[in-house]
């Protein structure tokens, strides 16, 4: 087989056969087929799709470019989740453990933030010491220990993956739905669990900002799963606000600790017991709201949370003491220009604002400050009145505070009535 007649096909709208995918991603693997030739095969696949049996093959073939990780002597019903990221998701920090303290295997492989969607592993690395760079073998041990690992993907694990991704990233590919599916569903198929639950996000602060967008990336997700033998089910949510009231790295695993306190904002809370009560069905291990719930209440989740971090060499004291993890020095309130009712607090511009301060990246592999950030004070429903506090940047410099007052200004929409509020979760799909 030759990669440019691959190229050809798939530019001309026909289906290639598992053969010719097989030899041309295990081709780049090898350095048989050159970054050009899969850059422009990712083009061909943007603008002309692949089938559902062709995403189906590709899943497995980067599902098994590199080891898998065996769970066959973990005697626990084995469960994973994945986001589609947003800003102020911090909802894998806070469902991992509390579904480890149900009985639940959960090892979670998650990504660095690029842009203004921030990345679990950026925030979880706020604790001080916490690895998250973890071989096959150390990804084991601390499953052992705790139950549950929230690391980086290894070089290992689908490293057809990571070389794609790294590609499309740069060649404007990144939002094919084939493309996106198959890198979602090889990674988990690479990690084993045998229930995953899915949150799509949609809205302003999505990557998918339309429903029907949305919807058909969770129904290509949930026909592929299935057809792997995996139990699934993907929610549709709202990102046209951001997730919770804090947004940056530090101050986001502050949140998520709070949460497993019983301190957290309503609709994380809200988020974390609907995906850990339907995964614990998708596992046969049903667990209703309300039994996740007395996990918290009584403080079991939160001491896995601190099992997890001991386990991958983290500082549990963190739990208690905020103050150990990277705080930017200073502080700005922004007050309502007026009274009225909070229209919305749009997500995008809020995810900008973060990336203005330095609590993002702009391109892959550059430094982020963890300690900078936003807490919002108000939000999409809320009464104020005039001179009132509705939010609060934490920064560095005076420079990125101007940058960050300009985005974060503009987010909030402020009008004279109540508008009714949005939902959180749209819907489910099966």
């Amino acid at each position: 087989m030759i990669p440019s007649e691959i190229i050809k096909k798939k530019r001309d709208g026909e289906e290639l056969s598992t053969e010719e995918l097989k030899f041309f991603i295990e081709g780049y693997l090898k350095g048989k087929v050159a970054d050009y030739q899969v850059s422009a095969w990712c083009m061909a696949v943007y603008f002309k799709g692949m089938s559902p049996r062709e995403i189906r093959d590709l899943v497995e073939i980067i599902g098994r470019s590199g080891k898998l990780l065996d769970l066959s002597d973990f005697d626990l019903p084995k469960v994973d989740k994945h986001s589609t990221g947003g800003v102020g998701d911090k909802t894998s920090i806070t469902l991992v453990p509390l579904m480890a303290s149900c009985g639940f295997l959960f090892p979670k492989l998650a990504g660095r933030g690029l842009g203004y969607t921030g990345g679990t592993i950026d925030k979880i690395e706020s604790i001080p010491g916490f690895r998250t760079n973890l071989c096959l073998e150390d990804l084991k041990l601390a499953l052992r220990r705790s139950g549950a690992i929230i690391a980086a993907q290894t070089e290992e694990l689908a490293p057809a993956d990571k070389k794609i991704y790294a590609l499309r990233d740069v060649t404007a590919t990144v939002d094919s739905i084939p493309l996106i599916v198959s890198s979602i569903l090889g990674k988990k198929l690479a990690v084993g669990a045998d229930a995953w639950v899915f949150d799509v996000k949609v809205g302003k602060g999505a990557f998918m900002k339309e429903m029907d967008k949305a919807r058909e990336l969770a129904t290509f997700l949930i026909s592929i799963s299935k057809d792997l033998g995996k139990r699934v089910c993907a929610f549709i949510t709202d990102m046209d606000q951001p997730l919770g009231n804090n947004v940056g790295n530090t101050i986001e695993v502050e949140e998520a600790i709070d949460t497993l306190k019983g301190k957290g904002p309503a609709d994380l809370t809200e988020l974390v017991l609907s995906l850990g009560s339907e995964l614990s069905t998708l596992a046969n291990k049903p667990l209703s709201r309300e039994e996740l719930y007395e996990k918290i209440v009584k403080g079991e989740a939160l001491q896995k949370l601190a099992d997890i971090i001991e386990a991958q060499g983290g500082d549990p004291r963190v739990l208690e003491n905020y103050n150990l993890m990277p705080h930017a020095p200073y502080s700005f309130v922004i007050e309502a220009d007026k009274a009225g009712f909070i229209e919305s607090v749009d997500a995008e511009k809020i995810g900008l604002a973060v990336l203005s301060l330095g609590g993002g990246r702009k391109r892959k592999g550059k430094e982020i400050d963890r300690g900078v950030g936003i807490r919002l004070f108000k939000k999409r429903g809320d009464k104020v009145e005039k001179g009132e506090a509705i939010a609060e940047i934490l920064y560095r410099s005076e420079s990125s505070l101007a940058e960050a007052l300009q985005f974060l200004k503009s987010a909030y929409s402020i009008g004279e009535r109540c508008s009714i509020e949005g939902k959180l979760i749209y819907e489910k799909v099966l």
